[in-house]
């Protein structure tokens, strides 16, 4: 899991690849239509299935684009990704997709409570996993770590774990940007006690055959390969009987 330092030969394409979407924000509206993208989402695409209790384990899936699977044909993005590979190693799991395109960090605080209720019971694990849209809109980076603090008060108030997916400053935004957003999600992750997976796109960025047209967005190859690497953590995490 601690490889990001390893990923600085390839970040110059990240550089170019997220210059382009500057202002569409994987793939969003405008950042005054974002509430309204939440609210039709949360009302439409959030209800979990009744086959969900069926399972032993529920885990959400709560992000952005990266999360939804933008671009990919149904069955082929993070989650059920990640559901069929915690299947094959005889793991009863139902990942729930929970992923909005175009949410920001503070569209995800505004729609967690909602989407957690609207359950059919209460999730063994959360994959957190935003900030990536603030990051390419230049959102104030102390803003993104107090809705993601905000937001992992709320899993911990209602005693869920939670392994929380990081994301890098694109070189593009200068080096003191990065220098206030980089080190969000590791504080965040010591000062919670949760799991981190220190880049979602780890893998992925620098690799041309991984990424769909539009540059940024894993393609179903790609998200086999954030899967491969995140799957062992959600393993790991859903085997630790410590009650929080």
């Amino acid at each position: 899991m601690k490889r990001v330092c390893s990923l600085a030969t390839n970040l110059f394409r990240y550089a170019a690849f997220f210059l382009l979407v500057q202002l569409t924000a994987c793939g969003s509206a405008p950042v005054a239509d974002s509430a309204n993208t939440t609210d039709v989402a949360a009302h439409t695409t959030l209800a979990a299935p009744a086959a969900e209790v069926e399972k032993d384990r529920l885990v959400v899936a709560f992000g952005d684009s990266l999360y939804a699977g933008l671009g990919l044909e149904q069955g082929q993005g993070f989650a059920p990704a990640l559901e069929a590979a915690l299947t094959a190693q005889g793991l009863s799991v139902r990942v729930h997709n929970a992923g909005v395109s175009g949410d920001t960090s503070a569209a995800g605080l505004q729609r967690l409570a909602f989407t957690l209720d609207g359950l059919p019971r209460k999730p063994d694990l959360v994959i957190l996993g935003l900030g990536g849209n603030d990051m390419l809109r230049g959102l104030a980076p102390q803003d993104t770590k107090a809705n993601l603090e905000a937001m992992l008060t709320e899993l911990q108030r209602r005693k869920i774990k939670v392994v929380l997916t990081g994301m890098l400053a694109s070189p593009n935004m200068g080096p003191d940007f990065a220098a206030e957003f980089n080190p969000i999600y590791p504080r965040l992750a010591r000062k919670f006690g949760v799991t981190l997976y220190p880049f979602f796109l780890d893998g992925v960025i620098g690799h041309p055959a991984l990424i769909l047209p539009d540059g940024i967005h894993p393609n179903d190859k790609g998200v086999q390969v954030i899967v491969a690497h995140v799957a062992p953590v959600i393993v790991k995490v859903l085997g630790d009987a410590t009650p929080l």
